[in-house]
């Protein structure tokens, strides 16, 4: 079974990719540039291996370093020979550090320092200059496993075989939802396929799970992970591609919208969206 030990909380994930564009904001001066910054910080991050991953005791300091490592190199000069990215040939070995990070020092006004000011400040006395090492070098994620993708085909043609009506859709919707704010993974466990799988579409843009999770009770806990009670979450059913699914909100922004394939009486895959540019239509202002 797929291990869930790296599910992360909506709550902490978003605050974690505001804390990280916050950071980004302040050294570039550039909502747009932090952006990208921070899509190239978790670029980094899933680069690295499982292995790697893993050994990294705080993954919000060791982001918050990289995210650092990666506005000094927009605001350092170029090399006489003209590199401009010889950091870049540094990432991965940032160590975790203490647990924190720029959120948790005060920070002087940024319209007082220049850009070059800024990126000091943040790397030596925020982020730290220190730079240890991740046992192994990055390298490109690992290939996924076939066995997910066979189970996935097969939950789809159980579902083609078993079509559930829309009002089972709907009950079985509401029973998961009710399940997850109980917080009760016996019940969702049984609301589950005993094949079921879940997959989780972050895009690289936030710390999600990078491989589908199978098995009812490994999906189940990876559910109430990401979707623990939280005071500033909720979640509902919702339409989600013509049938019922749920959408979970953070504050007033949508967070993740996950849709449920269902089969006869039990859901046999569920597909979790946590990218921020495919819930964008879910958080323009209504007109």
């Amino acid at each position: 079974m797929e291990p869930v030990g790296d599910t992360v909380p909506i709550a902490e994930l978003l605050d974690e990719r505001r804390h990280l564009l916050e950071v980004a904001h302040w050294m570039l001066g550039s909502p747009v540039a932090a952006e990208r910054v921070i899509d190239e910080a978790y670029r980094e991050w899933y680069a690295l291996t499982d292995r790697q991953r893993s050994r990294i005791g705080a993954p919000r300091a060791w982001l918050s370093r990289m995210v650092g490592t990666i506005c000094l190199e927009r605001l350092a000069p170029p090399d006489p020979d003209g590199d401009t990215h010889r950091c870049a040939r540094e990432r991965g070995q940032c160590d975790t550090g203490p647990e924190g990070g720029a959120s948790e020092v005060l920070l002087p006004k940024p319209e007082t320092l220049s850009p070059a000011e800024r990126a000091a400040f943040v790397l030596s006395d925020v982020l730290g200059t220190a730079v240890g090492t991740v046992e192994g070098s990055p390298g490109q994620p690992e290939p996924e496993c076939a066995e997910p993708a066979d189970r996935a085909r097969h939950s789809l043609r159980t579902r083609h075989a078993q079509p559930a009506s829309p009002r089972r859709q709907d009950e079985i919707a509401h029973a998961v939802r009710q399940a997850c704010a109980d917080e009760d993974a016996g019940r969702l466990a049984s609301l589950l396929s005993p094949d079921v799988t879940v997959f989780f579409d972050g895009g690289g843009k936030v710390r999600a799970l990078a491989r589908p999770v199978t098995g009812s009770e490994g999906v189940a806990r990876s559910l109430l992970t990401l979707l623990a009670r939280h005071p500033r979450t909720t979640l509902h059913t919702h339409p989600v591609n013509g049938s019922t699914g749920l959408v979970a909100r953070y504050d007033d922004q949508v967070a993740a919208v996950v849709t449920l394939d269902v089969a006869g009486f039990r859901v046999v895959q569920v597909w979790v969206v946590l990218n921020p540019d495919k819930l964008r239509s879910w958080n323009r202002p209504r007109p």
